[in-house]
């Protein structure tokens, strides 16, 4: 733990909850941040600081309310392409301070040194980044013509997808002024809210057989093959979420009125639309996927799930077994150093460039792995900025399903180091592409391990395995999105309650999850611990459109001779310069062909219907 500048402070009560999973898990990573930043201290962070702030200024001054004149200048092609390159490098300054900041928090965010050092950044780089709002506005005010004109110039060429891509905003966009007040409160709004969010989450403990645990040990244990020890997590969870319910109410009602005020200010009619504006996916492909998916529940996941109930000689499983693993299959930890050599020996035989991008994570740290009291549940890869490289974390607890965790965090990560070169500007992938890379990632490595199993019940334990992560993000992502939508149209006409939350959360788990699952007392609280709904109303769809698509590209790349690897690649490289259909168009795949989403759900159902043949 010495390789933070600050030490994470934990209480003594905690010190022995964090030990033995070391021991258990083998030799597990933590990054090494000073890649970005030496310290909190650190003259270098306190030199960018203060460069962030009067370098915003002076762009600023320079180029404020005269973009129009520019453009219509004899040289407006190098000059606008000038401030373009001006713009990029402020955004990628800004971007290593914000994500140096964010992951540190991440690390121990019950620390309060890191927290004000987190909160104090963010109001920094908030103030800063409030100079440069009115750079996409007057891009925007200057005409078609004009801009095309200007964009001859090869420098300014370069940089279409950008403005091609914030032109998309200009039906959205509001007078300068509104812009700069919505942009400067959000750090006393929604950045607020999700900051308490985060921090409450983290600081919650559950009590289990007498011992107090942090979210993640209790959720690990919905997945063990002891039933009580299942329940008594299930109980403990629902019994912190109760207690907890009216904090959890009053976030969840704030931000969704706060969401409102923008759309409506805004001119955003749908409760999605903002969102499948930033994933620059049309709305109608997204209704097409979640009717698709709506329609394919009884084929999905009520299929399976009566299936698993008959190897558990019942009728129907409590909630707290749906992730319980086969009865009768050998249940074994698996170290960190045989998942990182599972992972990297499937990703391997796809392509060594490929495994030797990932071994970059964890021979240069890149990855933070340990459970410890106060880091940030669940994992996520962050790109930073394209001057450094990405980070993951992970909360490893030796489960299979960790070392797929593992395989899709990296494929996120991989895909970020290839789309780098586009720039800070142009390298983000919308997040309907983001899971492209991670979910292939997980079905490389699943399709490798598949091949090494000759066990019968191993066998199909590792099937039903896949088919409960693709059920979970497939049909349960698509439950999220209803579920989100239904409290976001609700959220319209007042205020929603505790009562009238759970009940909207077991409408839709009851119908997506079917009648093998007994949703018992307790459930209805399990839709405050789901972090998308603070962070990212209406994120949820992507894993599932990422997941379907990935099946469809998946099947392509088992019937193709040669080229894949190539074209493969050349998508994750575009970054976010390209769109869906342009991406896929090299594989003779289109997501808004209306028979696209049933190729994907297609390769879950044969996957159950492998599993029913080993019953005969």
């Amino acid at each position: 733990m010495t390789l933070f500048p600050v030490a994470p402070t934990f209480h003594p009560a905690d010190a022995a909850f964090a030990e033995p999973a070391r021991n258990a898990y083998g030799d597990l990573p933590e990054w090494r941040l000073d890649d970005l930043y030496p310290g909190m201290e650190s003259d270098q962070l306190k030199a960018d600081l203060a460069r962030a702030d009067t370098a915003s200024t002076a762009f600023e001054t320079r180029y404020k309310g005269k973009l129009g004149e520019i453009a219509v200048s004899p040289d407006a092609g190098a000059l606008l392409a000038e401030a373009v390159v001006a713009f990029e490098k402020l955004e990628e300054l800004l971007g290593r301070i914000v994500s140096y900041a964010g992951l540190l928090h991440a690390g121990d965010t019950s620390d309060p040194v890191r927290s004000k050092f987190y909160g104090d950044v963010q109001e920094k780089i908030t103030n800063a980044s409030a100079h440069l709002l009115f750079f996409a506005l007057e891009l925007n005010r200057i005409d078609d013509t004009v801009l095309e004109v200007a964009m001859r110039h090869p420098a300014l060429g370069h940089y279409r997808p950008f403005l091609e891509d914030i032109r998309k905003e200009k039906p959205y966009q509001l007078e300068d002024r509104v812009e700069q007040l919505f942009h400067e409160k959000s750090v006393s709004g929604r950045g607020a809210w999700n900051r308490l969010f985060d921090e409450t989450m983290t600081a919650l403990r559950f009590e289990v057989g007498g011992e107090k645990l942090a979210l993640e040990p209790v959720l690990n244990m919905l997945q063990d093959a002891d039933e009580a020890k299942r329940h008594r997590a299930s109980d403990a969870l629902a019994a912190t979420f109760r207690e907890n319910l009216r904090l959890f109410t009053h976030v969840t009602n704030t931000l969704a009125k706060d969401k409102e005020i923008s759309d409506r200010w805004r001119g955003f009619k749908d409760v999605a639309a903002a969102r499948h504006l930033a994933n620059r996916v049309e709305p109608e492909v997204v209704d097409a996927l979640v009717a698709a998916v709506h329609e394919a529940y009884p084929r999905l996941s009520h299929r399976y799930y009566a299936l698993k109930a008959k190897w558990f000689g019942r009728e129907s499983l409590n909630h707290w077994d749906r992730n319980a693993p086969l009865p009768d299959v050998p249940q074994r930890v698996i170290r960190f150093d045989e998942a990182r050599a599972t992972v990297l020996g499937a990703y391997g035989l796809f392509s060594p460039e490929m495994a030797n991008i990932a071994r970059r994570f964890f021979d240069e740290r890149w990855i933070d792995a340990p459970v410890r009291p106060g880091k940030a549940p669940g994992a996520f890869a962050h790109p930073t900025v394209p001057s450094a490289h990405p980070y993951v974390l992970l909360n490893y607890q030796g489960k299979v399903r960790d070392v797929m965790t593992l395989a899709h965090e990296l494929g996120h990560g991989v895909h970020q180091v290839l789309a780098a070169p586009q720039g800070a500007l142009m390298a983000p992938t919308p997040l309907t592409l983001a899971e492209t890379a991670s979910v292939f990632g997980e079905m490389l490595t699943f399709r490798a391990l598949l091949l090494e199993t000759t066990d019968p019940k191993e066998r199909k334990a590792m099937i039903a395995a896949k088919v409960e992560d693709m059920i979970n993000t497939v049909v349960r992502q698509i439950a999220f999105y209803t579920f989100e939508r239904k409290v976001h149209e609700e959220r319209r006409e007042g205020e929603l309650t505790s009562e009238r939350l759970g009940e909207i959360w077991l409408e839709v788990q009851s119908q997506s999850l079917g009648p093998a699952i007994h949703l018992g007392p307790g459930y209805e609280t399990f839709w405050t611990y789901i972090p998308h709904f603070i962070h990212s109303p209406f994120y949820v769809y992507a894993y599932a459109f990422g997941d379907c698509l990935v099946n469809s590209l998946y099947a392509v790349y088992e019937e193709a001779a040669t080229g894949f690897q190539e074209k493969y690649f050349d998508m994750l490289k575009a970054g976010g310069t390209k769109h869906h259909k342009e991406l896929l168009a090299p594989f003779g795949l289109d997501a808004t062909d209306p028979g696209f989403w049933q190729k994907g759900l297609g390769v879950i159902d044969r996957l159950i219907t492998e599993l029913e043949g080993m019953e005969k």
